[in-house]
């Protein structure tokens, strides 16, 4: 039996409301693919827009005036830049048999609404990361750690400076600040046991940890003077299903990144990456919850779904470290 149309599904805002219940929702958390690469609303599924050329965002020209005379103008041409919303989904059904069997234990609904969620957030979350951890993507805009940010390197490891001189790095090409510094869990807590950090929170007055867990990411971001240190703290399974588990971060190790990440939602702010979200088909961002039945199998099928496009904005807007830790 074909799966039905979208006019035949109804819409379940009560199951996704619900989904915050679940200890499921507990890792959803650490899913960052949308504080880095901020979401624009699209009116058309895809389409082309106008990317101001990064150099003429800071053109200098003659703005003095004589009498009689007319004021500068600029004359500069767009950038070509394009999006393509895809739609990305996943339906997990609730037998029958099962729901009746297990109702006083759970409510199968909601913990197929949450598989299903959870299997679209988690693949935006490897498009994201795929797309801003990647040394190819940015190789005029890498820059090799020489001393790691672990534990093996408690003493020495200078992530102050790195910070800084990517910092610099973004300034001196494209005369924008980055206001960010992305990275993994595993990193985050590497950075928290490196001596370097420690002292510099005590000296600037961000706080006195005397452990690591002390360390938050509000003191990590006054240390290296920008307004976020966004952490990942989401795997994902490589195994082939049915075969033993095989889990890695999302989000490297290796890399660290220091980008410019929008604060508003208008497409002319330069920033590092967007998501671009297509809403006309019911989708919504953080996943669209729907059911519909399917009698051959007895069973209601949750469905969870989000038309969207994740795009690098400015490459220039970035610096990728790499080499952040030893692997």
């Amino acid at each position: 039996m074909p799966s039905p149309t979208t006019s035949l599904a109804t819409l379940r805002p009560d199951l996704g409301g619900s989904l915050e219940e679940f200890d499921a929702a507990a890792d959803r958390r650490g899913f960052i693919a949308h504080r880095v690469a901020p979401v624009l609303e699209a009116a058309k599924k895809s389409g082309t827009f106008g990317k101001i050329p990064l150099e003429y965002l800071l053109q200098t020209r003659e703005t003095r005036r004589a009498p009689g005379a007319g004021y500068g103008r600029g004359d500069f041409e767009f950038d070509d830049a394009s999006y393509a919303c895809e739609e990305h989904g996943a339906e997990e059904p609730v037998d029958d048999v099962e729901a009746e069997m297990y109702r006083e234990y759970f409510d199968a609904e909601l913990v197929s609404a949450a598989r299903a969620l959870d299997v679209v957030l988690r693949n935006a979350e490897i498009r994201t990361a795929a797309l801003l951890f990647n040394a190819t993507t940015f190789t005029s805009q890498t820059t090799t750690i020489t001393n790691e940010w672990d534990k093996n390197h408690k003493t020495d490891a200078i992530p102050i400076q790195d910070v800084e001189d990517a910092v610099q790095a973004v300034w001196a090409r494209c005369g924008i600040w980055p206001n960010a510094l992305v990275i993994n869990r595993t990193v985050f807590r590497n950075l928290r046991l490196l001596d370097a950090i420690k002292d510099a929170i005590s000296a600037s007055g961000a706080g006195t940890p005397n452990k690591a867990s002390d360390i938050t990411t509000a003191m990590l971001a006054a240390v290296f003077d920008l307004e976020h240190v966004i952490v990942a703290g989401s795997a994902k399974n490589t195994a082939a299903e049915g075969q033993s588990a095989s889990l890695s971060h999302i989000w490297s190790s290796e890399y660290a990144m220091v980008c410019r990440v929008a604060s508003s939602n208008d497409i002319r702010e330069p920033c590092t990456a967007r998501t671009i979200h297509w809403a006309a088909d019911g989708s919504e961002v953080g996943g669209c919850v729907e059911t519909y039945r399917d009698e051959t199998v007895r069973a209601d099928i949750i469905r969870c779904r989000h038309d969207v496009d994740e795009l690098i904005m400015y490459t220039e807007s970035a610096q990728l470290l790499e080499n952040v830790t030893t692997l």
